[in-house]
Parts: C-alpha cells; structure tokens; sequence
C-alpha cells in the first residue's frame, strides 16, 4: 500500500513539472510570437468588427509578413508588412508559385490555370525582397498570398501602386506600415460561387499606407477589378473608415480613440507628392 502512494506522489510530482514546464514554455511562444507580430503590424494586427463565419480568419506568420487567412473565403483577408529605405535595393530572381500546407483547402500553383484572373500578390514580390530578403521573397509566393486578379488590374493599376509605395513613398517617408486585401460583395451568399476553384473571387482590392510617428499620416485605396489600368491612381483614395466598412475588419485596434477618428475618417492627401506618380506609366505598359 505504501509502495502504491509511494508511486502515485511521484506520479503527481512529474505530472506537475510536466504542467509547469508547458506553461512556461507556452507563455515563452507567445511572447515571442506577439514580438514578431508588434514588428510587422503598426497598432496591433487587424481584428474583426463582429465575429462572423467570413470575418474568422487566422494569422499566417511569414518571413517580413503576415498573412490573415480565411479558410471560408479561402483568401487572406488582409496581409501586413512593414518597408524601409534601403541603400541598394535589389531583388533575385522570381520564385515559383507554391501550395501552402498551413490552408485547409489544397490551393496549388495552377489552381487558377485557364480561369482568366492572376494570381495576385498581396504581400509584394519586389518591396517584400529587398526589404526582407531572399527567403521572405520565396514565401511571398506561397499561395496564401495570392488573391484572384484580373490581368489588367494586376499587372497595371495595382502594379503602378506597389512601384508608388516602393519607389516613391518609401524614399520620401523612410518607412511605412502597409495593409492590403480583397474586398467582397456585401452578403457571402451573392458571391459563393464566384470561385476560380475554391478560392473566392473578390470584386475590389484595398490598400492602406501608414507612415507611423507621434502624428501619423495615412493613404488608403479601393481598387476595383473591373479597370482599364491606365487610370490615375489618385481616382481611387477612399479613407480608412470606408474600407473598414467595406470589409467588416477593424484596423489599427490599439490606436487611441482620438487619434483613429483623426487618421481614419478623412482622406488626406497632402503631403504625400501623390501627384507625381499618380500617372506614371507602369512596368508593362
């Protein structure tokens, strides 16, 4: 009888190190991993507005980015990194396009083959690689990245934007926090079955630049798919409230109340030298 006490106190004793050890190791990755998040997401990582089925999303960590995916709409809802000025900003080569294993839907490089849309990058191949470098560049290709593009979006409209962000805005402000993702039609069941596959596709495509600071300064932008290309990019400034209605997410949780009607509410373009790129030519026109 003794012996079986005996066995049981040290039973529990090892059970209690065993507890002890995976608490402090579970608060040891949270706060590591609230670390890098705080690094990559200016006043903390977008939230949702009320918890619905197509508003629950997860936060993919990535090398210089973070991804909030959707396994409903199988889309990022929203994608955050940070840019700063670099002195010899050079990219290698693109990657291949590949399948994520952390999506719960198989989504492969050639999920979009013969559908008409491309496969658009939220977190940008080029910002993203010379900023971050190689491996972050090579994950910027992970399919959890992309979103359903029309071509003329893509590779004109949007392009010319993230060529303006990092060419332009980049240089003028030093650094700048950066959050993008699709916008969908209002109502899930109006568009649940405009899928390229599994993925959803979106009807518009948003982009918000902070330059963070004691007075911080923001530009945001709807882009819509349906676009020449060609059009000046100033056409599409919305402020930040608007797109928060527009997608259900609440950006920038932590800023102070104050501070977020003032940055949020109003679109406020002056400064920025918008102006000088707003028609540019982009990189395949």
């Amino acid at each position: 009888m003794r012996r079986r006490i005996s066995r049981w106190r040290r039973s529990l004793r090892q059970m209690g190190v065993g507890l002890v050890f995976v608490a402090i190791s579970s608060g040891l990755w949270y706060a590591q991993e609230q670390e890098y998040r705080d690094q990559l997401s200016w006043m903390g990582v977008p939230t949702w507005e009320s918890l619905t089925p197509t508003s629950l999303h997860r936060v993919l960590r990535n090398d210089g980015f973070l991804v909030g995916w959707s396994d409903v709409r199988v889309n990022p809802l929203w994608v955050s990194y940070t840019l700063h000025a670099v002195e010899d900003p050079r990219a290698a080569p693109r990657p291949d396009f590949q399948r994520d294993w952390r999506t719960l839907w198989p989504i492969t490089a050639d999920s979009y083959f013969g559908s008409g849309y491309d496969r658009g990058h939220l977190a940008p191949n080029y910002a993203i690689a010379v900023v971050h470098g190689r491996e972050a560049q090579r994950q910027t290709f992970l399919m959890s990245n992309m979103s359903p593009q029309r071509p003329d979006l893509n590779r004109r409209l949007w392009q010319r934007l993230e060529a303006a962000v990092i060419d332009h805005f980049v240089p003028r402000f030093g650094s700048l926090q950066v959050i993008t993702g699709p916008v969908f039609p209002e109502g899930f069941m109006n568009n649940v079955f405009n899928r390229v596959g599994l993925v959803e596709v979106p009807e518009a495509f948003y982009k918000i630049i902070v330059v963070p600071g004691a007075e911080p300064r923001a530009l945001a932008f709807i882009m819509p798919q349906e676009v020449r290309g060609d059009e000046p990019l100033d056409h599409y400034l919305v402020s930040i409230d608007e797109v928060e209605a527009r997608t259900g997410l609440n950006f920038f949780p932590n800023l102070p109340e104050a501070e977020a009607v003032r940055l949020e509410g109003r679109v406020h373009a002056q400064g920025w030298g918008l102006e000088e790129v707003a028609r540019l030519p982009g990189r395949f026109d």
